[in-house]
Order: C-alpha cells, then structure tokens, then sequence
C-alpha cells in the first residue's frame, strides 16, 4: 500500500481547539478554499498529533474527540476554528439529554482509537464505522446512522458497478477507515492513502489516481459544495455493504448505558433533525 506524501504541517500556537456547550446547529459550511484556511487546518491537525495544545478540560466534562476533516459528519468551523458538523451536533445532544457536561477536542482520525485507549479523549464522534476488528478493542453506542462506501471516478470513465472493477486501477482512501480495508479484500493492488478525503479529490482531479474511494455522504457533500467538471460519484455503484455509525468509549466505560438511553430517546425526533439539517437521509 502506498502512502501519499503529506503536506507541512503549521506550528503548535493555532490551537486553541476545545469548545463548549450544547444545543447548537451550524449551518454547512462550503469547504476552505483560502490557502490560510488550509494553513490553520494544518496547524490544528499537527498541534492534535502532538499532543501540545490541548486545552484544558472543564471540570467533570466528557471529552469528545473527532477528525477535523470528515465534512459533513466533523470538521473545523473556519470562522470559530471549533468542530462542528453532523457527529459533532448529535454527540452534544446525546450528552445534554444524558445530563453529561461535556466539550470537543481536534484528533486526528487515525489517532482517535488510540486517544481513547490512553484517556486524552473520553468518546469519539467521527466517520468511524463500527467493525468486528473494532469491536475487539473499543465499545459502540446504539447506532446513530448507516451507510456504506462511495467511489468518486472521471466523469467520462465507467460504469463502475463494484469493487471489482477497480481492482486494476490507482485508487485513493483516507488512511485508517475501513474502506481501505475494503479495497484490498476487493484485490486491489495500487491503493493510495491520505489524511483525509478531500486530497483524494484533489489528486483524482489533477489526474494522480483514477478513483477516490471512501465515505458516500461524506464524498457526496463535498462533491455538492465545491463541484468538479471532470469528476462524479458513481451512482451505479454499489457498496459491499452498509455499516453503523455510532458513538465510541472505553469497553466497561459505565456511562455508555446513559448514552444509549438518551440515544434511544432521541433517534426518531431530535437526531433525525440533524441528520436532515446536514442533508444525510437523502
């Protein structure tokens, strides 16, 4: 498998990255298109893997961990430089309704199993889909959603109806989801990884791989936002299959009973609302 090369990350001082509070929606925002966007992204993303500037945990509050850059399920808030985005909303109001305090903090998507496992983070809310292999190590809420992988080719290439079809081709996923894992069960043999789905896109378009592979919603929204001529999600495509998206803990952690009850009382009413508002049942 082969890793691609990583962009220089900024210094430490961005990253006063915790936030507060509850009850809160965001309005989806369109990608960073300012080189200084991306520069502060970079610094949040490298301050987060150094574990330098972590800001300092309100008292008897929950830490939620989650990636800076799974629009639409986490991602950074340009403006505010906090999380936000559909995971981020329904973790704050799974914790309200439980009566649990709790804030965010920036983690790359990699390091968030093993944030968890060391106590730097308390829960995960990401693009995180619930595995047998995962199951092994860490505990999964009551799902909160499902779906399945999306495969992003040149507009004019195709039809892609599986797996299969790409298994002669170079094809990008973001390193450590379960769709590289995919991908080489499928007999891929060229799979390039990186941080994050956006610079799939971006190396699908300038003409480095033949097909992005990843997250549907998540290759969808950003597809929706920031359109590109010579590229499409495959509609034909179909998934190997749907997973759940859930809420992560420690196994034995007690306060997950908590966060499934409020889970459960929430489903049909107030997560449906934001599973709407981030455009995700459709």
């Amino acid at each position: 498998m082969v890793t691609a090369s990583h962009r220089h990350l900024d210094t430490c001082h961005l990253c006063a990255i915790g936030s507060t509070g509850h009850d809160r929606f965001v309005t989806p925002l369109p990608l960073p298109t300012r080189p200084s966007r991306r520069s502060a992204l970079a610094g949040l993303v490298a301050c987060a893997a150094l574990g330098g500037c972590e800001p300092p945990r309100a008292k008897g509050a929950l830490r939620i961990g989650s990636s800076p850059t799974g629009v639409p399920f986490s991602f950074v808030d340009p403006a505010t430089n906090a999380l936000t985005g559909s995971m981020i909303d329904m973790a704050m109001a799974v914790t309200a309704s439980a009566g649990i305090p709790a804030d965010t903090a920036i983690t790359p998507f990699a390091a968030l199993i093993s944030s968890l496992l060391t106590r730097r983070i308390d829960l995960i809310a990401a693009a995180m889909l619930r595995t047998p292999e995962r199951e092994k190590i860490v505990a999964f809420s009551e799902p909160l959603y499902d779906y399945g992988g999306g495969l992003v080719v040149r507009r004019d290439a195709g039809p892609f109806r599986d797996l299969a079809a790409v298994q002669r081709l170079r094809v990008g996923a973001q390193v450590g989801t379960r769709f590289t894992d995919q991908l080489t069960e499928a007999g891929v043999a060229d799979v390039a990884t990186y941080e994050s789905l956006s610079d799939v896109l971006r190396d699908l378009d300038h003409g480095r791989l033949d097909a992005g592979y990843g997250d549907e919603p998540v290759l969808a929204y950003q597809l929706r936002v920031r359109p590109r001529e010579g590229l499409r999600l495959a509609r034909e495509f179909v998934s190997p299959g749907k997973e759940a998206l859930c809420l992560i803990m420690r196994r034995g952690d007690p306060v997950m009973a908590r966060v499934n009850e409020a889970i459960g009382r929430l489903k049909d009413t107030r997560l449906a609302t934001i599973r709407a508002h981030w455009g995700l049942d459709g």
